[in-house]
């Protein structure tokens, strides 16, 4: 995340148009270098990872090196969708982190077990959802050594 060669691939499943909007911002405003996708639910988080429907154009290219993963959205909750993913073999290797307003121990606890990376609650203002941009900028993207991506 630090410059365009080393620039991260980053999925956001999330279901709130306006919290879309703020992680955007957030992501803009704290100039992470990032390329930054959004979905809105689980199905279509696996159907941009399996690259079908409105996403087939991705063909070839890298996975994601990092999902940020809300757990309460339509269709296809983040929990099912967490599942899924570290089920796959060509996906499971994607960190995961659950990016959720829930503070409950059980989400926590079965996340993790899940195969979760990482669990955050959503902060209450945006300038703590700056800082926790910039705390994954720093982690995943500067410390944190990510899997080699390939081609989904």
């Amino acid at each position: 995340m630090t410059d365009a060669s080393t620039s991260v691939k980053i999925v956001v499943a999330e279901d709130d148009v306006d919290d879309r909007l703020l992680i955007e911002d957030a992501f803009t405003e704290s100039k992470v270098d990032a390329d930054v996708h959004f979905v809105e639910d689980g199905q279509e988080l696996l159907d941009f990872l399996h690259r079908r429907g409105r996403w087939e154009a991705l063909n070839g290219e890298p996975y994601p090196g990092l999902i940020l993963l809300d757990l309460n959205m339509p269709r296809m909750d983040g929990r099912e969708a967490l599942k899924q993913i570290k089920t796959d073999q060509d996906l499971r290797s994607i960190p995961v982190v659950i990016f959720s307003t829930s503070r409950s121990e059980e989400d926590i606890a079965a996340s993790y077990t899940a195969g979760a990376n990482s669990f955050i609650s959503k902060p209450v203002t945006f300038e703590g959802l700056l800082d926790i941009v910039r705390g994954l900028k720093l982690y995943w993207g500067d410390i944190t050594q990510l899997p080699p991506s390939s081609g989904g």
